[in-house]
């Protein structure tokens, strides 16, 4: 049986970096945490939206004006007017015929993974792809593959040996835990020689890369080229909630198939409405997402000129790759120390030595505070017994181990 209290107190031995911290005040690029004012790098919000006037004003007359809650499974009388209007506005975002509500990315992942393969199919994963899709996996009961970090070459060989299956490939555009970009050309093209589903998720890509923050399948130019793209209302649009992007018959499907939507409460009002307001806002301001993108150029300048190895993270997240637990957990506390609050990223979330610390920019940092960032991470690594540069690269951290053969026995790992 599982000991509780065993578990929290590994967990208290790690530090205070593994428990809950209190944010008073808003989202923003600064915060009070635990009651002291810090620099925020590890939300995200990667437009800086989860504040902004526009989008609280719209959550704010939502509430007013259709209530606090929806009442109701889409299926029953759940589905209200701002839904279908979000849904509409995010399709034609998209280019997509149709889009259809879940309650959060890890309730879209949940429900549309075991909709979409069953029992005698088999679902082709990233095997540094979110927890949710680990466990969408699960719930499938679909055989898995889990194909080497961003290798086309591995998923093709699982392909070519699925003996013409059904299948499902799944993979983010923008990896959420390193944010690298998976290679969608050969996915794709691997797909359509084989004639499989592709999934591609695009939480931290909506908004943050791409033509006018279209995402990373817009930027590949791929973006009628997919069976269904899962995207979040939660990141770039600082409010809650998510969205499946797909053609008109699969999102008819989705609705009465996929479980967490069909037995979820339909997405409250206000977070709907905020969300509209946020895409309202990415579509006219184009140039947000010229500025996270030069935000986080700056970041990465600044984090090299200390010594430290980004050439693995081309995007809004930046993950340094440490080592052991307790010395990232050293660096990461080293920090706050200074006033900048980085996340953590320990095993069995990664493999065993190579703990990371993860930082998220957004577009509402300014440069000042980015360089800032940079030299007081560098001086917390140093305090803390790391020297940065001396640590492993995050190509390396990312290659398999290895017992990665290629095999369809399920076996998943817990995922950051």
């Amino acid at each position: 049986m599982l000991d509780v209290e065993d578990r929290l107190a590994e967990l208290e031995e790690l530090g205070t970096q593994r428990r809950m911290r209190m944010v008073s005040g808003p989202q923003g690029p600064r915060v009070v945490l635990d009651g002291r004012p810090v620099l925020l790098l590890c939300s995200d919000n990667h437009l800086g939206l989860a504040d902004h006037p526009r989008v609280r004003e719209a959550a704010a007359d939502a509430a007013m004006r259709w209530g606090a809650g929806a009442g109701a499974s889409r299926l029953a009388s759940g589905t209200m007017t701002l839904h279908r209007r979000l849904e509409e506005r995010l399709a034609d975002f998209l280019g997509t015929e149709a889009a259809l509500l879940f309650g959060s990315g890890y309730l879209a992942n949940l429900g549309i993974i075991p909709a979409l393969a069953g029992r005698g199919e088999i679902v082709f994963a990233d095997s540094l792809g979110h927890a949710s899709v680990a466990d969408g996996c699960r719930l499938a009961g679909a055989e898995t593959f889990l194909y080497d970090h961003g290798d086309a070459e591995h998923l093709a060989w699982g392909l070519r040996n699925a003996d013409g299956r059904a299948a499902l490939i799944v993979t983010d555009g923008v990896f959420a835990l390193d944010g690298d970009h998976a290679p969608l050309e050969e996915i794709v093209a691997l797909a359509h020689r084989h004639d499989v589903r592709v999934m591609v998720g695009e939480s931290h890509g909506l908004g943050a890369v791409g033509p006018d923050g279209r995402g990373a399948l817009a930027a590949a130019g791929l973006e009628r080229e997919v069976d269904v793209v899962v995207g979040s209302l939660a990141t770039a649009l600082g409010a809650y909630g998510a969205f499946a992007a797909c053609d008109r018959t699969l999102a008819r499907y989705l609705a009465t198939h996929a479980r967490s939507v069909a037995a979820s409460t339909a997405p409250p009002p206000p977070v709907v409405a905020a969300a509209m307001a946020a895409l309202e806002l990415l579509r006219e301001q184009p140039r947000r997402v010229e500025k996270l993108q030069a935000n986080a150029e700056l970041l990465r300048t600044e984090l090299a000129r200390e010594g430290f190895e980004v050439a693995g993270s081309d995007a809004h997240i930046v993950s340094l790759v440490i080592g052991g637990s307790r010395l990232a957990l050293r660096v990461a506390d080293g920090a706050l120390e200074q006033g900048v609050y980085v996340g953590t990223v320990l095993p069995p979330d990664v493999p065993e030595g190579t703990a990371r610390l993860r930082l998220a920019v957004m577009a509402s940092h300014t440069k000042s505070e980015l360089r800032d960032a940079g030299r007081a991470l560098g001086r917390a690594a140093l305090r803390a017994g790391f020297r940065p540069g001396a640590g492993v690269p995050l190509a390396a951290a990312q290659a398999p181990a290895p017992a990665s053969a290629g095999v369809f026995d399920g076996a998943l790992p817990r995922a950051a």
